[in-house]
C-alpha cells in the first residue's frame, strides 16, 4: 500500500535532517527547492538559532528559498560571491539506480543545476516514491525554454518521441521561471539513453536547460518505511 501523505511527509522530513547533519560550520551551502528541500532549510535555521552551526553562507536555487531563507535568519549569499559550494542539498523528482535524477517539477531547474556544478558534494534527499528503475518512467522531463518561439520547440521535442505540455500556472496562464523562462514538461517515457537525449537537447537553440541531472549527484538519502539509506557516488 502507498504511504499516506503524512507518512510520506514524514519520510521527507528524516531524509531532509539526516542530510543536514553532514553540513559543518564555516561551509558555503546549497538550498535546494522544493518540499524535500524545504525540511531541509528549516532544520540547518533551528541549528543556526541553537549555534549548533556556525559561519553558514547560503546560496538558495530559488527567490522562494531565498525569501523562505531570509524569514528564517539563514545568512545569504550569491554563487557570484562564492562560485565553489561545499555541499547541496536539494530534493528530486525522480532517482534511478545509477543516482542519477530528473529535476524541474517545481520550476527552478536552471538554478538547480548551476548550483550543482558548483558544489562538491550534491545531495539529494528523497522518499522511496522518487526512486525508479529508469528516468522518465514516472515523471515527465522539464525543459526550460525561452518564450519566442516556444512551439517550435514543442515540435521538435515532439519529434524526439515526447508528449510536450507547456506547464500553466495556478491561475491558467503560462508557468514563467525565475528567469522569465517557459517549462515544457515533456513524457518521453522510460528514457533508455539518457546522456544522448540530453545531448540532442544542450545542442538545440532556445532551449535554456533540462531537467536531466547527470552525473551530478555524490550522494542520495532516502527515506523508506524500513529505515533511512545512504547511498554515495564518486563524483569527477
Amino acid at each position: 500500500m502507498a504511504p499516506s501523505r503524512a507518512d510520506q511527509d514524514s519520510l521527507k522530513c528524516q531524509a531532509a535532517e539526516r542530510a543536514v547533519e553532514l553540513i559543518r560550520s564555516g561551509m558555503t551551502i546549497g538550498l535546494g527547492h522544493g518540499t524535500t528541500a524545504d525540511f531541509a532549510v528549516r532544520k540547518l535555521a533551528e541549528l543556526l538559532a541553537a549555534g549548533e552551526l556556525e559561519r553558514i553562507r547560503a546560496v538558495p536555487c530559488s527567490r522562494q528559498v531565498e525569501r523562505t531563507a531570509r524569514e528564517l535568519s539563514i545568512p545569504i549569499t550569491t554563487l557570484d560571491e562564492y562560485p565553489c559550494i561545499d555541499l547541496t542539498i536539494d530534493g528530486a523528482d525522480e532517482v534511478d539506480p545509477r543516482l542519477d535524477v530528473i529535476k524541474g517539477g517545481g520550476g527552478a531547474l536552471l538554478r538547480e543545476k548551476m548550483i550543482a556544478q558548483a558544489s562538491r558534494q550534491e545531495i539529494i534527499v528523497a522518499d522511496e516514491s522518487k526512486l525508479s528503475p529508469v528516468l522518465g518512467t514516472r515523471w515527465a522531463l522539464p525543459v526550460e525554454v525561452i518564450p519566442f518561439g516556444w512551439k517550435a520547440q514543442a515540435v521538435f521535442l515532439e519529434r524526439l518521441g515526447a508528449g510536450v505540455t507547456r506547464r500553466m500556472g495556478e491561475k491558467g496562464e503560462p508557468f514563467r521561471t525565475d528567469a522569465g523562462h517557459y517549462i515544457l514538461d515533456c513524457a518521453f517515457g522510460p528514457i533508455e539513453d539518457p546522456a544522448a537525449l540530453a545531448g540532442q537537447l544542450e545542442a538545440r537553440a532556445g532551449i535554456v536547460e533540462h531537467g536531466l541531472f547527470l552525473g551530478l549527484v555524490s550522494d542520495l538519502i532516502v527515506a523508506t518505511r524500513r529505515g533511512i539509506q545512504h547511498l554515495t557516488r564518486e563524483v569527477t
